[in-house]
C-alpha cells in the first residue's frame, strides 16, 4: 500500500508540474499574441520561427502555439481528473484528505517553479523590446532628413559599439573563468617557467614547508599580476571604441544641427543604445552556458588538480593537504562567508529559542534607544506592543517559511561538509585561525602554533600565566565599586544599570593570537579579547562621555583614514608648506607589547 501510494503521489505531483509551466507558458503566448496584434508587428525572432516575412503567416504560427499549448492542458487535466477518480482505490488509508493533499502538492510546484514567473516576466520585456526597436528603425529609415551620408554614420556607430561588445564579451569570459578556476592554458604555462626547487630541508619540516608556500606565493602572484595585464587591456580597448563613438557621434549631430532636428537624432540614439543593451543582454543570458562548460572541462580535466590558482586560498601551513576538494572550497571562502539558511535544518524547538533569544535583544535595544534622550518616548506607549509583534512576525515568517528543494540541499550539504572540517581538525590537532591583515585562514599544527605563542612571550616578556582564574574576584570588585558609588549617590540608577555587568554572560578577558602570513617564520600578532569582560559595560559608558571630547581636542593631529590624510596634505599644500624638500617619515612597530 505504500508503494501504491508513493507512486500516485509521484504521478500526480508530475501532472501538477506539467500543469502549471503549460499554464505559464499559456500566459506568456497570450501576451505575445495581444501585444503583436495591437502594434501590428512581431520581432524579427518571431518571423524567424515561423520562417515567413509575412504578419498573418506569423500570427497563424503564434495561434497554432497557443493551441498545440491548449490541447496538452487539456489532456493534462484529464489525466488529473482521472487520477483524482483513482484516488480511494489506491490510497484509501491516507492519512489526509485530497484536498489537503492536492494544495500541499500545488504549493510544492509553486515554490519550486517560481522561477518561471521571472524568466517568462523578461521574455515579454525582451518582446515589447524588440517591437519598439523595429518601430524606432521604421521612423528613422522612412525619415525625409535621412540620407546615405547619415546612413553611414549611423552603420559606423553600430559597427563601433558592436565591436565594443565583441570585446566587453571576452572580458566577461575571461571573468568568469576566473570565478570557475578554470584559467586559459597560457596562465598555467606560467608554472613551468617557475619550476619548484629540488632541494627539500633534511629532517626540517617546517622549513620545507616554508619554502613549498614561498614557491607557491611567487607563482600566484606573477599570475594575478598577469591577469590584472589582461584586465586592463580589455578596459584600454573598451575605452577606445567609446572615445571612437563619441566622435562619430559628433560629426553625425553636426549634420542634424543644420537642420535644426534634435528629435531625429535623439530617436537615432535611443535606437543604437537599445541595440547595443539587448545585444549586451544577450550575450550576458549566453554566459550561464558557458560557465557551465567551463565547469564541465574544469571537472574532467586532470591537469587542474595541481595547478596553483589566482584566487584567496587559506594559508596551509602543513606539509600536505588533508582536505578533499569540497571542504577545501568551502575553507576559500573566508571568514566573511556566512553559511545560508544555517537556521532552516534545525530542529523547530532550537528555532523558536532563537527566534525568541532576537525578538528579545532587537526589541530592548530600540526600546532603550527611543526611551532615552532626545526621544523620550514613555515605555508603556502602546506603539512598543505593536513593534513588538510586528517584528515576532516578521521573525517568525523569516524561519518558518519554506525553503525551495535546491536550497534545502545546499544547506544540508554545506553543514555537512563544516561538520567534516571540524572532525579533522579535532582529530589531527590542527588550529584555524583568521590570518593578520588578510581575508582568509590560516591552518597549521596546533603544537606548532603554542610553540610561536611560547617564542611571542619569551621575547616580549610582557604577559605571564595565570596560576587561577580570577574571574570572580574581578567580577566581585567591579560590582562592590558600582555598588559604593550607587550609595553614595555618584552615579544615578540609570548609569548604575548601564554599567553592571551581567554575571550570566560575562567571562574572563583572554589573549589569542593571530598569524601574520605575510612575514617571513609567521610570527604571530597578539589580541586581546574583553569583548564580554566584567568592566566592558563601564568601559562603553565612559566611551561615550569621552570620546567626543578627546576626537575634539585631538583632531588636529588625528589621522582616521587614508581619505583623511589627504584632506590634511591638502590644507597643507594650500598653506604652502608642502615642498620638494618635505619629508615624509613612517615607522614599522615591530611589537606594541615589548618590555
Amino acid at each position: 500500500k505504500k508503494k501504491d501510494e508513493k507512486q500516485f503521489i509521484n504521478v500526480r505531483l508530475q501532472l501538477l508540474d506539467q500543469q502549471y509551466c503549460l499554464e505559464m507558458d499559456r500566459q506568456l503566448w497570450q501576451s505575445y499574441l495581444d501585444i503583436g496584434l495591437q502594434q501590428h508587428l512581431w520581432p524579427d525572432q518571431f518571423y524567424t520561427m515561423a520562417k515567413t516575412n509575412d504578419f498573418d503567416l506569423c500570427k497563424q504560427y503564434v495561434m497554432h502555439y497557443m493551441e498545440n499549448n491548449k490541447k496538452q492542458l487539456n489532456h493534462c487535466q484529464f489525466e488529473l481528473t482521472k487520477q483524482e477518480e483513482q484516488f480511494q482505490t489506491f490510497c484509501p488509508m491516507i492519512e489526509i484528505s485530497f484536498e489537503q493533499m492536492e494544495q500541499r502538492l500545488k504549493e510544492l510546484v509553486d515554490r519550486e517553479r517560481k522561477y518561471l514567473s521571472k524568466r517568462n516576466n523578461d521574455k515579454l520585456i525582451k518582446f515589447k523590446d524588440d517591437i519598439s526597436e523595429k518601430q524606432r528603425l521604421t521612423t528613422i529609415s522612412t525619415s525625409a532628413l535621412m540620407n546615405n551620408q547619415e546612413n553611414e554614420y549611423i552603420n559606423r556607430l553600430i559597427t563601433i559599439r558592436e565591436k565594443q561588445a565583441e570585446i566587453w564579451k571576452e572580458q566577461l569570459m575571461l571573468e568568469i573563468r576566473i570565478y570557475c578556476k578554470f584559467l586559459p592554458l597560457n596562465f598555467d604555462q606560467l608554472e613551468n617557467f617557475i619550476s619548484p626547487t629540488n632541494y627539500s630541508p633534511l629532517n626540517n619540516t617546517q622549513k620545507a614547508i616554508e619554502m613549498k608556500n614561498k614557491h607557491y606565493k611567487i607563482i600566484q602572484e606573477a599570475k594575478r599580476q598577469w591577469l590584472n595585464y589582461f584586465l586592463n587591456i580589455y578596459e584600454i580597448k573598451i575605452q577606445e571604441y567609446e572615445q571612437q563613438y563619441q566622435n562619430e557621434f559628433i560629426k553625425l549631430r553636426s549634420l542634424f544641427s543644420n537642420n535644426n532636428d534634435t528629435t531625429m537624432l535623439n530617436n537615432i540614439k535611443e535606437y543604437i543604445n537599445n541595440r547595443i543593451n539587448r545585444l549586451k543582454k544577450d550575450i550576458y543570458d549566453k554566459m550561464g552556458s558557458f560557465r557551465k562548460i567551463i565547469l564541465q572541462n574544469r571537472q574532467r580535466s586532470s591537469s587542474t588538480k595541481n595547478v596553483i590558482g589566482v584566487s584567496p586560498e587559506p594559508y596551509l601551513d602543513l606539509i600536505s593537504n588533508p582536505f578533499n576538494k569540497s571542504q577545501w572550497n568551502y575553507l576559500s571562502f573566508g571568514p566573511s562567508y556566512i553559511r545560508v539558511n544555517q537556521s532552516a535544518i534545525r530542529p523547530k524547538c532550537q528555532q523558536e529559542t532563537e527566534i525568541k533569544n532576537q525578538h528579545k535583544d532587537i526589541y530592548s535595544k530600540v526600546e532603550n534607544h527611543l526611551t532615552g534622550h532626545p526621544h523620550l518616548i514613555p515605555r508603556n506607549n502602546p506603539i512598543f506592543k505593536q513593534y513588538s509583534d510586528h517584528l515576532l512576525d516578521y521573525l517568525n515568517q523569516s524561519y518558518f517559511t519554506p525553503l525551495s528543494y535546491k536550497d534545502q540541499l545546499i544547506s544540508r550539504e554545506q553543514a555537512q561538509i563544516l561538520g567534516s572540517i571540524r572532525r579533522i581538525i579535532q582529530n589531527m590537532n590542527l588550529i584555524i585561525r583568521v590570518t593578520d591583515k588578510g581575508n582568509n585562514f590560516y591552518i597549521g599544527s596546533a603544537i606548532e602554533f603554542e610553540k610561536k605563542a611560547q617564542k611571542f612571550f619569551s621575547d616580549t616578556n610582557a604577559f605571564i600565566e595565570l596560576s587561577s582564574n580570577p574571574f570572580n574576584e574581578i567580577l566581585d570588585k567591579v560590582i562592590q565599586l558600582l555598588n559604593t558609588l550607587r550609595g553614595k549617590n555618584f552615579i544615578r540608577k540609570w548609569q548604575y544599570e548601564q554599567m553592571m555587568p551581567d554575571r550570566t554572560n560575562c567571562e574572563l578577558a583572554h589573549l589569542y593570537f593571530n598569524p601574520k602570513t605575510h612575514k617571513d617564520g609567521i610570527p604571530v600578532r597578539p589580541i586581546e579579547s574583553t569583548i564580554h569582560a566584567s568592566t566592558t559595560k563601564i568601559s562603553k559608558f565612559l566611551d561615550k562621555i569621552l570620546r567626543p571630547i578627546f576626537d575634539d581636542k585631538c583632531k588636529e593631529t588625528t589621522i582616521i583614514d587614508g581619505a583623511s590624510l589627504i584632506t590634511e596634505l591638502s590644507k597643507y599644500n594650500k598653506k604652502g608648506l608642502l615642498k620638494p624638500t618635505t619629508l615624509f617619515c613612517t615607522f614599522d612597530i615591530r611589537n606594541l607589547y615589548t618590555m
